[in-house]
């Protein structure tokens, strides 16, 4: 099976895009799995572009494990891009499972989505009881033992874990990133942020995705962390989060809504065999 496809990245966080307005592709859970393998193709997630009648698309979004995501951020600001060159509009409005986004193309690569309002309830998150979701009281521990225990959750379109620490640094994301993310406090899994406080304007984090793994970048991971620095006094509602190439900027306004706001790659034509 020969398929045409396409590549782009939003600081790294990269994405194999398939067109379906135009062909259908169909694809499996072991074929997603084939292509996001690095030993292959590789990339972060798919993401599909369907017609819609009432937006400028529909888009599915699928993990590197084949699993479906309900949201990802640096996606839908990499398609805002990709349907913005097509159509020729600097404002592009996609539907997704999370519900609508709208982006703002600004030049120069920069593209602005606005994810909506993050929500905080036990049951929206989803959190498997109630408690207090601005501390679990979740133990990690750094490469010297030494415990730390806090995490805050709240969803932006998909649950996300965060903790704030001293130094990201200290901590081995890749050996603990695993058990937080299937985490019994989760039954949806999670996205696992490490966030170090640089200033009130600035955050660096380290991302563990769902169904992913480590990730250069996330955009929603970005959202969510700038979202609980805010809420818990330690940033300033407009931050920049530091990833390993670049930073997203996130914007909190009075109604508790979020844009996010960073570059993307220009677009690759691809061919895959399957």
């Amino acid at each position: 099976m020969n398929l045409r496809a396409y590549k782009m990245d939003g600081l790294g966080n990269d994405f194999v895009i398939f067109d379906n307005r135009k062909k259908v592709t169909h694809l499996d859970k072991s074929e997603i799995i084939k292509i996001a393998d690095r030993n292959f193709i590789g990339c972060d997630q798919l993401i599909f572009i369907n017609k819609s009648n009432d937006y400028d698309a529909e888009l599915d979004f699928y993990n590197s494990d084949g699993g479906n995501s309900t949201a990802c951020g640096n996606g839908t600001r990499c398609i805002a891009y990709f349907i913005s060159k097509e159509k020729n509009k600097e404002e592009i409005i996609f539907k997704t499972q999370s519900g609508v986004l709208k982006s703002k193309i600004l030049g120069n690569n920069i593209v602005e989505t606005n994810i909506g309002t993050p929500k905080f309830g036990w049951k929206e998150i989803p959190l498997s009881k109630e408690i207090d979701s601005t501390n679990l009281g979740i133990t990690i521990s750094d490469r010297d033992g030494i415990n730390f225990t806090g995490g805050y959750a709240l969803s932006v379109g998909n649950p996300h874990l965060i903790f704030f620490v001293n130094k990201v640094e200290n901590y081995d994301l890749p050996k603990i990133g695993p058990d937080l993310e299937k985490h019994s406090m989760f039954p949806e899994k999670c996205n696992v942020t490490l966030a170090e406080i640089e200033s009130k304007k600035l955050i660096k984090v380290k991302v563990w995705e769902r169904g992913v793994g480590i990730t250069k970048a996330c955009g929603t991971a970005a959202c969510a962390t700038a979202v609980a620095g805010y809420k818990k006094e330690l940033t300033q509602n407009i931050v920049d989060i530091q990833f390993e190439l670049g930073a997203i900027t996130i914007s909190i306004d009075k109604n508790n809504s979020v844009n996010m706001k960073g570059k993307v790659s220009e677009i690759k034509e691809i061919d895959i065999k399957i």
